[in-house]
C-alpha cells in the first residue's frame, strides 16, 4: 500500500498534531475539549505526549479533534 493521500493524519507525528492543536485552541480550550489532566494542570507538550502515547482513548480524542480543526480551518 503506497501512502494514504486522503488521510490527513498520514505522515503527521503525534507531536506535530498536538503542537497544531495548541497553536489553534490554546491549552485552556484544549483542556475544555478533551478532559485530561495533562491539558488542564500545568500543561506541556512533553507531559501530554507521554500520556497520549500510552493512552489510546485519549490519543483518539486528540486525533478526532485535529480532524475537526482541519475541517474548520
Amino acid at each position: 500500500m503506497e501512502g494514504q493521500p486522503n488521510n490527513p493524519l498520514h505522515g503527521k507525528t503525534l507531536e506535530a498534531i498536538l503542537n497544531e492543536l495548541v497553536e489553534y485552541y490554546g491549552w485552556e480550550q484544549l483542556g475544555f475539549h478533551i478532559n485530561i489532566n495533562s491539558f488542564q494542570h500545568e500543561p506541556s507538550v512533553k507531559s501530554s505526549l507521554k500520556f497520549l502515547r500510552k493512552t489510546p482513548w485519549a490519543r483518539k480524542k486528540v486525533e478526532d479533534l485535529y480532524l475537526k480543526m482541519l475541517d474548520h480551518k
